[in-house]
């Protein structure tokens, strides 16, 4: 999912005259793409002045950072904070949690394979 580096962004607003499908709006002069309205055509991409429009790739370790706040939140709520049993079976829990959404991806990313041999090979 492209997404705008606001630290990069003019405001030129190149990308949204060129969004073929409207999912880029401008806030506080800073472009912003809907995640839901956007189709992955990368043209805002390549019509980036200021190359502002990033890749989803580059989130990943403030990704996984959120999950660890997350899991460390979780691990503070009074019913756990005071209990390492109950601490260690919610860890346990959650790594099943975060292997079910790695087991989901890998997964899609098979079919997306099959397709691309099938379906689109040349």
């Amino acid at each position: 999912m492209p997404w705008v580096d606001g630290e990069m962004c003019t405001g030129c607003g190149i990308c949204i005259d060129e969004c073929c499908v409207g999912a880029i709006s401008m806030e506080a002069d800073i472009a912003w793409i809907d995640e839901d309205g956007c189709i992955r055509c990368g043209i805002c991409h390549d019509v980036c002045p200021t190359d502002a429009v990033r890749h989803d790739r580059e989130r990943i370790p403030a990704e996984v950072q959120a999950n660890l706040a997350w899991v460390r939140e979780l691990l503070g709520h009074e019913y756990y904070s005071k209990d390492k049993v109950k601490q260690k079976g919610l860890l346990k829990r959650l790594q099943r949690h975060f292997d079910k959404n790695r087991e989901v991806m890998d997964k899609t990313l098979e079919h997306l394979e099959r397709m691309l041999q099938t379906e689109y090979a040349d």
